[in-house]
């Protein structure tokens, strides 16, 4: 075993930095045995260097990251700081001076992370990054290494911890999204300010990542379809339970059925009972993986918190520093497919529409006229009268798969008919 030590910055020192801070002092034999030498945390970047950080030398404490990435002696900078900016400075500054980057920033690397392994490549270091998409579960490197013989048709998963928690609640106790959402907030799975989480925009930045690696091809944040869940409601899980069906808001990434495009995208959705994705509970994520050899493979566990982030930035680390020893770099970015990203109205999906309809004769045959037109079928219907209304009747269709455009235009059709008094709800049905 080597005795001098790999040295290693730390920018950010909250929830998750704190944690790695504490794993690489508590388990620095294991890690060293593992790694073939010894890691020595060189310093830790912080915003409030007042701030009590137990087991962390004061002396280590510094507000200037910029100086710490440009030391020269770093062998490998972690940064769990999040955001774009400074992150996307300092990881830059890192790779010009030397040293290997292990990065749990989901944002910074959905919408910057072609240009951010150019830099790496550039100057021979490894950008790691396990930890930016679904905590703890080992993704990114089985879809990165272990998958890298096989071709991987789709990635369909639940991604944000939150979301899934607020979903779960109202469908196994009846809650509203507001009752189910306080009920996070107290319980520390929802942020003050839940926006990110519940309007999609955090699983949007993870599906960027997973489709760019899956199917090696660029994909940015931009790229991605994305509805949040704030609409979904008890009487959608109504629908949903008497289809044998649950709501989950998923990120799916897709590859044409001729290979020659794909999609990414992340809305709420009722999927099967019997889907392995709809006995996800609480805050814990899962992601389904369809390849064409390895056929169909299940990742499972926790998707956030301190302890499960900091594992997935120790494996990281880990490898990175073996990488390092060995005067290597392990997998970069692979794009050689530059395959198209196609837009949401090109997605063939199906659909679970339900109406706010007059209860009277014929309204179910201007309905289906309808979706003729607009070329797609039906698959079932319901129609149930409303004793609480005065000659109003619920008329819910679900849909044969078609393209989205179609979808979207019949539903534009439906409300322009004056038997139709309103769309209650439009919800995506998927998983089969």
């Amino acid at each position: 075993m080597r005795t001098r030590p790999l040295k290693v910055a730390l920018l950010g020192c909250g929830v998750v930095g704190s944690e790695v801070a504490r794993i690489m002092t508590t388990h620095a034999d294991d890690l060293a045995a593992r790694i073939g030498a010894p890691v020595e945390l060189a310093g830790v970047a912080v915003r409030r260097p007042s701030k009590v950080r137990e087991g962390i030398d004061p002396e280590l404490i510094t507000t200037d990251a910029t100086a710490l990435v440009k030391r020269g002696d770093i062998d490998v900078v972690v940064e769990v700081i999040g955001g774009v900016e400074p992150a996307r400075t300092l990881i830059t500054t890192a790779f010009e001076h030397g040293a290997s980057v292990v990065s749990a920033n989901k944002a910074l690397l959905a919408q910057d992370g072609a240009a951010l392994h150019a830099v790496a490549e550039e100057h021979g270091r490894d950008l790691y990054y396990e930890a930016a998409v679904a905590g703890a579960i080992p993704l990114i490197r089985p879809l990165r290494e272990s998958l890298a013989g096989d071709k991987v048709n789709r990635v369909l998963g639940i991604v944000n911890g939150t979301t899934n928690f607020i979903l779960d609640k109202m469908g196994s106790s009846g809650a509203g999204y507001s009752e189910a959402l306080d009920e996070a907030t107290a319980l520390g799975y929802a942020e003050a300010d839940p926006t990110a989480d519940v309007e999609g925009f955090d699983a949007a930045a993870k599906a960027a990542i997973l489709a760019g690696i899956a199917f090696h091809t660029r994909v940015r944040l931009d790229d991605v379809y994305r509805e949040g869940m704030t609409e979904v409601t008890a009487a959608d899980f109504a629908s949903a339970k008497r289809m044998g069906c649950t709501i989950k808001l998923l990120a799916i990434c897709e590859r044409a059925a001729d290979g020659g495009s794909v999609t990414a995208r992340v809305h709420p959705a009722m999927i099967p009972l019997s889907h392995p994705l709809a006995s996800v509970r609480g805050a814990y994520n899962a992601v389904f993986v369809e390849s064409e050899a390895a056929g169909q493979l299940m990742f499972y566990g926790p998707g956030a918190g301190g302890s499960p982030t900091a594992s997935a930035v120790l494996g990281d680390l880990v490898a990175v520093c073996r990488n390092r020893l060995n005067d290597a770099t392990g997998p970069g970015d692979s794009a050689y497919t530059q395959l198209p990203v196609s837009s949401m109205g090109e997605v063939v999906t199906r659909y679970h529409i339900s109406l706010d309809v007059a209860d009277k004769p014929g309204v179910l045959a201007q309905v289906a006229t309808v979706f003729a037109e607009h070329g797609v079928s039906i698959d079932t219907v319901r129609q149930q009268g409303r004793p609480d209304t005065d000659g109003e009747a619920s008329l819910v269709v679900v849909t044969h798969r078609a393209p989205d455009a179609a979808l979207n235009g019949t539903v534009e059709a439906l409300r322009k008919l004056d038997t139709v008094r309103g769309v209650a709800s439009i919800m995506r049905v998927e998983g089969e």
